[in-house]
């Protein structure tokens, strides 16, 4: 079959067969092709969309890259089930399958250092949120608040409910801090991301914790209790647990493995 070569993820060789239905990248199936003690997950992608100049293209359409990353996270989920495996970039594409074992070879050292660090184990994504204000479920049978007598009465009252809004985001991000400590410690390690814009990620309420945490699978059970235990900790904080993953946080730089030639 002609065309590029899609890359998802290097792994260490491992025995269990992929799913026979699992579809990649443009449709085309996953295949492994190995080198020495690395196995590269590939599949063929058409040049006509995945050369240089149309790919570059492309990652200005939204709806093209979805599909794009939907299909690219179907395959390292698969793959995570199987083995532990490292993900590449979104788009890491190589001429042919020469390219892609020089790329392995290149780089043999820095992905089976990494591989090791990382085999058994998963990552597990924390987010706390402060929910947005809503009135109480008594507000149809409450009294009305009363109305502002003068400006300098609607002054207060302005400044009384930011002060109610900055003491609950200074408790929250009190509580995600002591949260991140705990988890940090039942983890093997943990990475603090920037906080997601909510325009952006259509999450409701004000981001305070999005972090990372890397968990053998052995112990991931008694990491997921240890999470829903804290969700009803504290009123108006909402706790997300997402996962598990491939280790995306924790790879470094072996996952930023630029387009071959």
């Amino acid at each position: 079959m002609t065309g590029l070569r899609y890359v998802y993820a290097v792994c260490r060789p491992f025995g269990t067969p992929l799913q026979a239905q699992l579809t990649g990248v443009a449709g085309a199936p996953p295949r492994l092709l190995g080198h020495r003690d690395l196995v590269a997950v590939v599949s063929h992608v058409p040049e006509a969309d995945f050369a240089e100049e149309p790919l570059r293209a492309h990652l200005e359409d939204l709806d093209w890259l979805t599909a794009v990353a939907r299909a690219h996270q179907g395959v390292i989920d698969a793959l995570t089930t199987v083995t532990t495996p490292l993900p590449l970039r979104l788009g890491t594409v190589f001429r042919d399958d020469s390219g892609v074992r020089t790329m392995l070879e290149t780089r043999e050292e820095g992905f089976l250092h990494t591989l090791d660090r990382l085999a058994g184990r998963v990552e597990w994504g924390v987010k706390v949120y402060v929910e947005e204000e809503s009135p109480p479920a008594t507000a149809a049978t409450a009294a009305p608040a009363a109305k502002p007598a003068s400006g300098r009465d609607y002054l207060r009252q302005r400044r009384a409910q930011t002060r109610s809004r900055e003491d609950v985001w200074r408790k929250a991000e009190t509580f995600a801090a002591r949260l991140h400590e705990t988890l940090g410690e039942h983890a093997e390690d943990s990475r603090l991301h920037a906080p997601q814009n909510s325009t952006l990620s259509g999450a409701s309420g004000r981001n305070v914790l999005n972090a990372a945490y890397l968990v053998p699978r052995a112990d991931s059970e008694a990491f997921v209790e240890r999470v829903e235990r804290t969700k009803d900790g504290m009123p108006g904080i909402r706790v997300e647990l997402t996962g598990p993953w491939a280790a995306y946080s924790f790879a470094g730089e072996e996952s930023a493995v630029g387009e071959g030639s």
